[in-house]
């Protein structure tokens, strides 16, 4: 799939103040606090024209944003594998760094322009995945999307957020909502096929209680203890399930707690 990049990237909540109140103008959230400003032709009043990487406007524009904090001017253009990037930073009013091309990508990722110009804008690796721990360029997001289109709609996305905090606390807990469901049901898969010493009726009977989600809680706990300590007989079976009801305060017309 081919790839396409070419925004400015700095501190989320600075990259926003600069271009509140430009309609054409949205701001990706990355990690490590950034955003990505997609360039396009339809920014009247944020950016200058052209548009170009190197016209004295844009230029100007961006070493004024960067009296705020570092900002970057990112390029890349992939297809088939084949492809290049480039960057430029500025600090304090000034260009620091760049512009760095290349083509060549034999070398390490930390001196790839985008991956440089990320470090100066102080990221570092990290991440869930090897890859993330390896290249700034994943460890900040830049793989989510694709070209202009999706980093526009990632942007329109968040304008809801009117902070770089509110948008990762809302993103971090839908997260971990998300891991705790995949968890869930891996769970439930892995003890699908898992026998039980007492089957519902009996786990009934035992508890005193009529079909609901406690009986299958039950028989998920009965499974549970099958792969941690092996086949129960019907009595040892009974007692520990009454222990874990007990636990729970479980009897006639309760529900799971």
């Amino acid at each position: 799939m081919p790839y396409e990049l070419d925004a400015v990237i700095g501190d989320f909540d600075l990259l926003r103040r600069l271009t509140a109140g430009t309609g054409e103008a949205v701001v990706a959230p990355l990690r490590a606090r950034l955003g990505l400003l997609p360039v396009t032709e339809q920014l009247p009043g944020a950016l200058p024209g052209p548009f170009t990487a190197g016209s004295p406007a844009f230029e100007r524009t961006l070493a004024s944003w960067s009296r705020g904090g570092p900002i970057a001017h990112v390029e890349a253009e992939f297809h088939g594998g084949d492809g290049h990037q480039g960057a430029t930073v500025w600090r304090a009013g000034a260009k620091v760094w760049g512009p760095g091309r290349t083509r060549d990508f034999s070398g390490p990722r930390e001196t790839w322009p985008i991956n440089a110009a990320l470090a100066l804008l102080g990221a570092v690796p990290g991440g869930p995945r090897a890859a993330d721990r390896q290249d700034l360029f994943l460890a900040v997001g830049l793989g989510r999307e694709q070209d202009t289109a999706g980093w526009r709609s990632a942007g329109l996305d968040a304008r809801w957020a009117a902070t770089y905090d509110e948008w990762h606390g809302k993103e971090s807990a839908e997260r971990e909502r998300t891991a705790r469901a995949a968890a869930e049901a891996e769970r439930h898969r892995r003890l699908r096929d898992v026998p039980t010493a007492l089957d519902g009726r009996a786990i009934m009977e035992l508890l005193g209680l009529p079909p609901g989600p406690l009986i299958g809680a039950a028989t998920r706990r009965l499974q549970e203890l099958h792969l941690e300590r092996g086949p129960l007989s019907p009595e040892e079976a009974a007692a520990r399930l009454r222990s874990w009801a007990a636990g729970r305060g479980a009897g006639p017309g309760t529900g799971p707690s």
